[in-house]
């Protein structure tokens, strides 16, 4: 049986403790994204839908206890919509895509909406509260390294150079304000309006603004390798990651709708797109960056397909050093690549970042009367995952 996706929204991409979404909690986010998903597939019921899978990697404070039962009881008219909070990282959103069709493929389910949220604003990373294992880290210390960390590592290893990973950004920057002038994220993104309690000190007393955040904050058009030079390391006193080469902590949500075809059919649905295949694998903790020099193979081997089948590729830039390393590992072509620019300008919402990258991608391949795309990404602690996606219109 096969598992098929209907439609996919994204919001905007907020950046962290600043952006528009910085007093957002990242339930609310994922309300916005589903009920706009909803009324975009008029056919659906909330009573039809199985289940509820929510990506997030930092599952405390705001999006603590089990997530995703709080965003199902805010998105739908009805309790009766189960959920279940998923974790794997910056895979999560992609994970649960995963999950969905997996779920579908076996006969479990027919309708699953997918994806994931997070708010680095109000939970940033590695949580408010982190107790490693005192023998584990003095054995290990690598396995509680932060990733900036570990993108050191590969820097080294792999012998990505400062003025390679600052040109890498540069690019990332350069795609992603062109993709934005020209309007491409505009028909994926869910406009959201927020409502902001403030003070002001010049009237003493306490004032509303609301202002719609309809548009990816990260973005420079202003960078310049100039810039990008004058920042300092930010990991290591020696070393090569700035916060100018490095994803930027952000704030998101993205959603789409995986069916059966018997629901297909039922519901008179025209599907976009269909998972063909996702693999995880895991790596060395020190090094988790190369994650996807693993995962990509393992992916297009079990969806019987070669690099040269892909049309585009998103693979999401958690460092420049990392992303480097991982292309010339495997000899990636730039051309299909990141094409509307990556986590380094367009941010990187932690456990919504799978989901938004596919949805990401499915557009741009039907722009593009593309077939195949793939998402990937490095995972924390030393994984990768890859995701290979077929267009069906």
């Amino acid at each position: 049986m096969n598992a098929y996706i209907v439609a996919g929204f994204r919001t905007a991409v907020g950046k962290a403790t600043r952006g528009g979404f910085r007093f957002t909690r990242p339930d609310a986010l994922a309300m916005h994204v589903i009920k706009y998903l909803m009324a975009a597939v008029p056919q659906l019921a909330p009573e039809q839908i199985d289940d509820l899978i929510v990506g997030n990697a930092m599952p405390e404070a705001e999006q603590g206890l089990n997530f995703a039962r709080f965003v199902s009881l805010m998105s739908f008219d009805t309790d009766k919509v189960s959920s279940v909070t998923v974790n794997r990282y910056c895979a999560s959103g992609l994970e649960t895509i995963a999950m969905a069709a997996a779920r579908i493929h076996s006969g479990q389910a027919d309708c699953i909406i997918a994806g994931g949220s997070e708010s680095m604003s109000l939970i940033p990373m590695g949580g408010w509260r982190v107790v490693p294992d005192a023998d584990l880290s003095l054995t290990h210390p690598d396995y509680y390294w932060g990733m900036g960390l570990t993108a050191e590592a590969v820097a080294k290893d792999y012998h990505v150079s400062r003025e390679d990973q600052d040109a890498f950004a540069l690019t990332s920057h350069q795609k992603a304000t062109a993709a934005i002038a020209s309007g491409k994220f505009a028909s994926e993104i869910v406009p959201v309006a927020v409502t902001e309690t403030y003070f002001d000190p010049v009237a003493g007393k306490k004032k509303e603004r609301t202002y719609t955040v309809d548009t990816d904050e990260g973005p420079r058009a202003d960078t310049s390798p100039a810039a990008l030079a004058k920042l300092k390391p930010v990991f290591a006193a020696d070393g090569s990651v700035t916060a100018g080469n490095s994803s930027q902590t952000s704030d998101g949500a993205a959603f789409v709708l995986v069916v059966s075809e018997a629901f297909l059919k039922e519901n008179n649905l025209t599907p976009v797109a269909r998972l063909v295949s996702y693999a995880t694998v895991g790596v060395s903790p020190r090094i988790m960056g190369i994650g996807p020099v693993e995962a990509i193979p393992k992916a297009l081997k079990k969806a019987g397909l070669k690099q040269s089948d892909l049309d585009l590729i998103e693979l999401n830039e958690a460092f420049a050093s990392q992303s480097l390393a991982v292309i010339r590992e495997l000899d990636l072509n730039p051309e299909l690549l990141n094409v509307n620019g990556g986590a380094i300008a367009l941010g990187h919402p932690l456990g919504c970042s799978g989901a938004k990258l596919s949805v990401q991608l499915i557009n741009e391949l039907a722009r593009r009367n593309g077939k195949y795309g793939l998402v990937s990404m490095c995972v924390g602690t030393g994984q990768g995952a890859a995701g290979v996606f077929e267009m069906l219109t």
